[in-house]
């Protein structure tokens, strides 16, 4: 309620050099369809997000929570037409069934766009079935980076709570990289501090011949090549030893889903290179991974986490809720 409301902003605006005056300003995109799986709560961020951007939603939740979802649109309908707005600028898609699923997908002409939230399956299906255009809130392999030079408690502080503060949420870390030059002070460091919160660590090669050098007790598995591709969501993580920071940056590109990337060093230019080269919608320098989300950025509640590039990218507010046009004011011209 307290955010600024951005529909009418001016982006950008100047008097051209033939006297018309010209304003780029915020619009409502229309009607978006969320579609989401689980959790309620989402029901009511989503409504929440979309009127207040000036647009009107439809909800389509998964068939296992309905009920509450319904009870949700039911409550949130009163409250809208209450203030005088239209009720419907809430609606429940109706129907639990598949169907009703694909029949969104395919209202092109009727839904301005399609935003899905929840699992790489969802995400795959949307993108790939719909004829609404999609923003496409992808999955998040996250990578934390420890640099050659690099403050050691504090790397380790960073990875567990990039990783266990809360594994099943899209801006956990997944996969921990490793400088070859600080790995065998850092990793029995770090292999404790994960044990300790009940991480297992999917190790290559040289993080396994580390881990017993050090006698870890650490919870270790070999890596398999589908560790680096994996969003665990769990108590998991794959880790490997890289030979330099371009090795961690070549790494990070092959297998990133592209939400957010850290490193942990003390080199000004180190972190300088890394966040030059790494292509996410979010690179942290000595921050955890977790902190890529809409209300830690001070958006307020997000509508999820954009790992296209078009049109929107990252956590998605209020702004990545409209789009713009254009308004040309004259005094009778014409073009010559």
């Amino acid at each position: 309620v307290a955010l600024p409301d951005p529909v009418g902003e001016v982006v950008r605006g100047s008097t051209l050099p033939n006297g018309i005056d010209l304003r780029q300003v915020r619009v409502p995109l229309g009607v978006v369809g969320i579609i989401y799986e689980a959790r309620p709560n989402v029901t009511v961020d989503a409504a929440a997000l979309c009127l207040k951007s000036g647009n009107a939603v439809l909800l389509r939740g998964s068939s296992s929570a309905h009920a509450s979802n319904l009870a949700l649109a039911t409550v949130l309908r009163d409250a809208v037409e209450g203030v005088g707005l239209p009720a419907d600028a809430v609606q429940l898609v109706p129907g639990e069934s598949r169907e009703s699923v694909r029949e969104l997908m395919r209202a092109r002409g009727l839904v301005d766009v399609l935003i899905p939230r929840g699992g790489a399956s969802l995400i795959r299906t949307v993108v790939e079935e719909s004829t609404v255009p999609v923003i496409e809130t992808g999955t998040g392999n996250c990578h934390v980076y420890v640099d050659a030079l690099t403050d050691i408690g504090m790397a380790v502080e960073i990875l567990v709570n990039s990783k266990a503060q809360r594994p099943s949420v899209c801006n956990a870390a997944e996969t921990l990289l490793v400088h070859q030059d600080i790995a065998a002070d850092f990793l029995p460091r770090a292999l404790e501090a994960l044990a300790e919160a009940g991480v297992t660590v999917h190790g290559d090669e040289r993080v396994l011949t580390l881990a017993d050098a050090a006698g870890t007790k650490a919870a270790m598995v070999p890596a398999t090549e589908a560790d680096w591709g994996t969003e665990y969501l769990s108590y998991d993580i794959a880790a490997a030893v890289v030979d330099s920071l371009e090795a961690a940056v070549a790494h990070i590109r092959q297998w990133s889903s592209g939400h957010t990337e850290a490193i942990v060093t003390t080199s000004q230019a180190a972190a300088r290179r890394f966040t030059r080269l790494v292509d996410s919608t979010t690179v942290a320098v000595n921050a955890s991974t977790r902190f890529t989300d809409g209300s830690q950025f001070g958006f307020g509640a997000e509508i999820g986490i954009s790992t296209q590039k078009l049109h929107a990218r990252g956590p998605m507010g209020l702004p990545e809720l409209t789009s713009t046009k254009y308004i040309v004011t004259g005094d009778g011209h014409v073009r010559p």
